[in-house]
């Protein structure tokens, strides 16, 4: 038997997690696949930003996720309704009006959680042991921009930031050079960053090699369950899109990379480097400036990830999607 891979032995011991999110199609399908690993992630609460669609939809998308799960023990909270600074933008163009395309979208039977997303982080990471929760970060960042404003030593008791952010090598997806979750409230972004707690970014570098396939989707479709069924349908209408859009192959699944990367970090390869925000206005608002080759000679304040496993992502989310209704 081999040795165990260093880099998951570092994860065996649960998360305490706290999920932001902006669903968005590839955040339902993160968020389900968390769900289904509760030995692994403990999910302590959601918590939802408007990004990829306004709060209402994103708020209520998450609650459906929790639905269609059958973790309906797991709170929802409502955050942000704009970005600090900047004017809101929404990308319903690729996630559809509702947020969601390929599936039925509905009320779902629980509602949101009592009280805000910004408070309850701040009283949640209060009270926290000291680094000791995960907060997994699959939108824009406002909400934790706003509770380190409001409350600098929350970061005490943060464990790490996970995040789905930021572009280099790849170019960005809503500009050439941003990433749309920091581009739709990079001075959140720049909050973040100087927080001072561990941060690793999945950025689009290496969201688009991870891609389905026509198999891929096929797979999750005969696990002949429920949730198998809304994966395959949500990947069906929306991977098409950037198909077309960056002439690939195949469709990638950007936040569900969070996800894979927390149960199995080994799947993936990246080191520390420093990166900036770019939130000037101009050609470059909302750029990570990712010194790759470390011409500033700054200290690394991210754990960028460079590149994936493919199939061992596609693997690992059709194992986890098996176990949900």
């Amino acid at each position: 038997m081999p040795p165990p891979n260093p880099a998951d032995t570092a994860h065996t011991a649960p998360h305490t997690l706290i999920i932001d999110t902006d669903p968005g199609a590839d955040d339902v399908i993160a968020l389900l696949f968390a769900m289904a690993a509760p030995e692994r992630l403990d999910i302590r609460a959601l918590t939802t930003v408007a990004g990829n669609v306004p709060l209402a939809k994103t708020s209520r998308n998450a609650r459906l996720a929790c639905e269609w799960a059958g973790r309906p023990d797991i709170p929802v909270y409502a955050g942000a309704q704009r970005p600090l600074k900047r004017t809101p933008i929404y990308a319903a163009n690729i996630h559809g009006r509702e947020g969601l395309t390929g599936v039925d979208v509905y009320e779902p039977a629980a509602p949101l959680a009592e009280g805000g997303a910004v408070e309850y982080l701040v009283r949640t990471l209060r009270a926290a042991p000291e680094k000791s929760v995960t907060l997994a970060m699959l939108g824009p960042q406002t909400n934790l921009a706003l509770a380190l404003e409001q409350a600098p030593d929350i970061v005490r008791g943060l464990r790490e930031l996970v995040l789905m952010a930021g572009a280099h090598f790849n170019g960005g997806n809503i500009t050439p050079v941003a990433e749309f979750n920091v581009f739709a409230d990079p001075h959140a972004a720049e909050a973040v960053l100087a927080s001072g707690v561990p941060i690793t970014m999945l950025p689009l570098d290496v969201t688009h090699k991870i891609l389905t396939s026509d198999e891929r989707i096929a797979r999750l479709r005969k696990l002949g369950n429920r949730a198998g069924a809304i994966v395959a349908d949500i990947l069906d209408a929306y991977a098409p899109q950037e198909m077309k859009h960056y002439d690939m192959p195949g469709g990638p699944v950007h936040d569900a990379t969070v996800t894979a990367y927390l149960l199995q970090p080994s799947l993936f390869r990246g080191r520390r480097i420093h990166v900036e925000i770019d939130s000037r206005e101009g050609m470059g608002f909302g750029q990570t400036v990712a010194d790759w080759h470390g011409s500033l000679r700054r200290p690394a304040n991210v754990n960028w990830i460079i590149d994936g496993d493919a199939q061992g992502f596609f693997d690992l989310l059709t194992e986890h999607i098996a176990r949900l209704p």
